[in-house]
C-alpha cells in the first residue's frame, strides 16, 4: 500500500465556488475541487495555494483549515491510501483557466447548490458543505475578506 498526501481548496469569490471539470481521453471524469500532491519540504498551506494556482490559474488566499478527507483507490500496481487536507480559500477574481496537462477541460465559479450537485465525489461534497458553512459564518460576522484571516 502506498500512502499519499494532497492538499486543496474550496475557493470562493463573491459567494461562488471554483470547480474543475476533468475529462481523460474523452471519458467523463467529473467535476472536482482543486487539489494536488505535497512536494518535499512543502507546508500543507503552500501546497494548497500552489495547486489551486497550477490547476485553475486562480490566485487565492487561505482563510482557514476546514478538514481532512481520506480515501483509497487502486492503481495497476498497488493500492493508494490518500489523505487530503482542505482549506477555505478566497480568490481575488472570477478568473480561472483549467490546466490541460492534468486533463482539466473546464473550470468555473458556481453557486453552492450547483457546485454541490456537480461534484462527483461524496467526500468533496462533505468538505464543500463544511467550508461553505464557515464562509457563511464569516460573512455574517462581516469577517469574510478581513485581513485578520490571511
Amino acid at each position: 500500500m502506498i500512502e499519499a498526501t494532497s492538499c486543496g481548496g474550496v475557493v470562493i469569490f463573491r459567494g461562488k465556488i471554483l470547480l474543475l471539470y476533468k475529462n481523460y481521453k474523452n471519458r467523463y471524469e467529473g467535476w472536482v475541487l482543486p487539489k494536488g500532491t505535497v512536494e518535499e519540504g512543502e507546508e500543507y498551506k503552500e501546497t494548497a495555494v500552489r495547486e489551486v494556482l497550477e490547476e485553475t490559474g486562480a490566485k487565492a488566499s487561505i482563510i482557514k483549515y476546514v478538514g481532512k478527507s481520506e480515501y483509497t483507490f487502486n492503481t495497476p500496481d498497488d493500492v493508494v491510501d490518500k489523505d487530503v487536507h482542505w482549506y477555505l480559500m478566497m480568490a481575488d477574481s472570477y478568473y480561472s483557466k483549467p490546466q490541460r496537462e492534468e486533463y482539466f477541460m473546464d473550470s468555473g465559479y458556481y453557486k453552492f447548490h450547483e457546485a454541490y450537485h456537480l461534484l462527483k465525489f461524496a467526500n468533496e461534497k462533505e468538505i464543500l458543505e463544511r467550508a461553505y458553512d464557515e464562509y457563511l459564518a464569516l460573512k455574517k460576522e462581516n469577517l469574510w475578506g478581513c485581513k485578520k484571516y490571511y
